[in-house]
């Protein structure tokens, strides 16, 4: 069962497909159904917040369907991406439909593609997970993304050296460049040190962000060769949804929770409480879990099918899907969102 409803992330794709197929208006099918059907359904199907035993972790980490359900992600994303770019090079679809269209494969990359390129990143122990998910990050040009979020985010989570964690009052819109340009920052200042440590150049194939800006640069003469400029144009439009989209839920993840420094002015360690906790189950289910975001940090070699519940982290009001809505428009979000992060700091001012 738990292996039918994690396969329901394959919807996503598939709307963009059947809105491309019908046409007109129809192409608008995936952000409706993303943002409009579940919200409303998160809402009525309401929480789970039953954790896995012991016995059934065990279970599930030895099923390959889990991790297969992500593996096929993959080349999904990748084929995703350059149909996207063949349809509008080689089919007649007026305004209207573009639109529909290149915002579908958007939200796709980023629900489909980043999300999933999420998980596969922390296999940092492994190869092949770890390939696909940079495959994904390909599509959209934020390759960096996954090396920094595992080795800057979730060492830096919840403080002010962060670039991924908003603070309290900080509206998305002021978040957004500051985590774009921040995490880039962040990887490179990583890899600079990282060589200089061990007397290698910066300015080498052998730093990981020097590798990825070539392959990037790769996929944009890909685009060019097949599909002209209407093909680079598509690739950088989706691309930068799916960033969005992804930067929007990184806004929400951590929005004004933050560690306190310890006597010897180092942070305390990662705990549950220092990220958002979801637990509705349909956008859970949609997301691999990624909502189970305080156990992610607390545990992240964890898989996603394992990821468990915790009630004594701050608890958004409803799923993702629904708060993405909610941080768009600055005013509500600070009403709904800035009087929940206070009474968690003084229900909890011991911790902070």
């Amino acid at each position: 069962m738990a292996l039918f409803e994690f396969s329901l992330i394959y919807l996503v794709p598939l709307s963009v497909v059947m809105g491309y197929y019908l046409g007109g208006y129809y192409t608008f099918i995936t952000p409706l159904f993303v943002f409009g059907v579940v919200p409303v359904l998160d809402i009525l199907i309401g929480r789970d917040i039953r954790n896995p035993s012991e016995e059934t972790e065990k279970i599930w980490d030895r099923q390959i369907g889990f991790r297969a359900l992500t593996w096929i992600c993959a080349p999904l994303q990748v084929a995703a991406v350059f149909w996207g770019a063949y349809i509008l090079r080689h089919s007649s679809l007026n305004f209207i439909e573009i639109t529909g269209f290149v915002f579908s494969i958007g939200i796709s990359s980023g629900v489909l593609g980043i999300n999933v390129a999420h998980e596969l990143s922390h296999r940092v122990n492994e190869k092949f997970e770890p390939f696909l998910g940079k495959s994904m990050l390909w599509t959209v040009f934020y390759m960096h993304w996954g090396l920094e979020h595992v080795v800057g985010h979730h060492r830096n989570v919840a403080t002010p050296e962060d670039p991924a964690t908003a603070r309290l009052a900080e509206s998305f819109y002021q978040f957004w460049p500051r985590t774009v340009f921040g995490s880039f920052n962040s990887a490179w200042e990583f890899e600079k040190n990282r060589l200089l440590k061990s007397g290698e150049s910066v300015w080498s194939l052998k730093n990981r962000l020097v590798l990825f800006s070539i392959e990037q640069v790769v996929l944009i003469v890909l685009f060019a060769f097949f599909f002209g400029f209407i093909g680079i144009f598509f690739l950088f439009i989706q691309s930068f949804i799916a960033i969005t989209l992804l930067e929007v839920i990184n806004y929400i993840e951590h929005y004004g929770l933050i560690r306190r420094r310890e006597k010897d002015g180092k942070y305390e360690a990662v705990k549950p409480w220092h990220s958002w906790n979801s637990s509705n189950r349909l956008t859970n289910r949609f997301l691999f879990n990624l909502q189970r975001h305080s156990d992610h940090h607390y545990k992240p070699n964890r898989r996603y099918q394992m990821l468990r519940h915790h009630e004594e982290s701050p608890q958004l009001p409803t799923g993702y899907a629904g708060m993405v809505l909610v941080a768009l428009i600055p005013p509500l979000w600070r009403f709904i969102m800035d009087k929940r992060v206070k009474a968690f700091h003084i229900r909890d001012g011991e911790r902070f």
